[in-house]
């Protein structure tokens, strides 16, 4: 089973950016990768996906425009841009790999997925 592992989370002020890494290694490639976030207190939402191979990726209605998701194939590494934070976007962000033709930051899609430990991103105002 792949292990994925995300850096990048930090504290920053809201209009802020930050750039969150995820990198995959051992078991085979998947062939869709995502980020999901989850709040305090509220179950994990699905922010955007990339498949591995090429296709087009999906960005979620509550950050579109905002973020954005881009890929390093090669490497097995998954990025996500955010750019202009608020507060609300205050949570855990975690990484997810599923193997399937479906490429959809979904949890019904990713209930089967490999996860990474999350990374906290912080906004004040």
């Amino acid at each position: 089973q792949v292990q994925l592992a995300e850096s990048g989370g930090d504290s920053v002020q809201a209009g802020g950016s930050l750039r969150l890494t995820c990198r995959a290694s051992g078991g085979r490639n998947p062939d869709c990768l995502a980020w999901f976030r989850q709040k305090s207190g509220n179950e994990r939402e699905g922010l955007a996906a990339i498949p591995l191979y090429g296709g087009r990726k999906e960005i979620e209605d509550p950050v579109k425009g905002r973020f954005d998701i881009s890929l390093d194939a090669d490497r097995r590494t998954v990025y996500l841009q955010m750019n202009s934070l608020k507060p609300d976007d205050t949570a855990v962000y975690y990484c997810a790999a599923r193997s399937g033709w479906s490429c959809v930051a979904n949890m019904k899609v990713f209930d089967d997925a490999s996860w990474g430990q999350g990374t906290q991103v912080t906004v004040s105002s």
